[in-house]
């Protein structure tokens, strides 16, 4: 059995789980505590991070987008990057843009914040970086709903990773409430077609322990 090792609500995680089941893969999920160390685990990733994923075979691969760019070439029959080199390039940019430009302005500012600062107690969020976050994210969304409109899909016209990479980190700051949906209809259409996809059903069932999510996270449909 394929094995995953990620961590509640991590978007790097969640963007390789749902590139699994889009791919219609079957794979087990392992939470990894990353902040113990494992020995164990660090003599697979001496980054110490997740995601990490043990194919069946014993092939051991970190990287959410090593990962995914893998899957991608092992398993073509659903492809996620692009039928052609052009295709693939304008995936690759915007998988760029939210796993590097959003996580930084957005991901670590709000989630990083808000929930995962408290859950392991690092101390009190830090109010500027929320502020922050906060402004930044209408940014992004304004630009999910420029290419929306313009596009079936953030790279085309068909689902691709950038798809999945921007929904995992939408879908981690949508868990505390801090997507202004309402004021971004282009942006919460698409994500609302995401959300309603299969692949994507298991995300929305998954809680961090003592952490509720407010009441729209779980609904789907617009």
């Amino acid at each position: 059995m394929r094995i995953l090792f990620h961590f509640w609500l991590h978007p790097f995680s969640r963007k390789v789980r749902i590139a699994l089941a889009e791919k219609n893969l079957d794979f087990e999920l392992k939470v990894e505590k990353i902040w113990e160390r494992r020995t164990e685990f660090l003599a697979m990733n001496p980054a110490g991070d997740v995601p990490v994923m043990i194919e069946p075979d014993g092939t051991i691969l970190s990287n959410s987008q090593v990962i995914c760019e893998y899957l991608d070439e092992v398993y073509p029959e659903y492809n996620l990057m692009g039928r052609d080199p052009v295709e693939r390039a304008e995936t690759r940019r915007l998988v760029n843009w939210f796993d590097r430009k959003f996580n930084k302005e957005v991901t670590d500012n709000l989630f990083g914040e808000r929930l995962m600062k408290t859950f392991l107690k690092l101390g009190e969020p830090h109010g500027p970086s929320i502020r922050a976050g906060r402004a930044n994210i209408y940014y992004h969304l304004d630009y999910i709903g420029f290419l929306t409109e313009r596009r079936e899909w953030l790279a085309g016209d068909f689902f691709s990773l950038a798809d999945i990479s921007a929904a995992a980190h939408l879908s981690s700051i949508d868990y505390i409430g801090d997507v202004p949906w309402e004021q971004h209809p282009a942006a919460y259409k698409w994500y609302s077609a995401i959300k309603s996809r299969p692949s994507f059903q298991p995300l929305l069932e998954e809680r961090i322990p003592g952490f509720e999510p407010v009441a729209e996270y779980a609904r789907t449909g617009t």
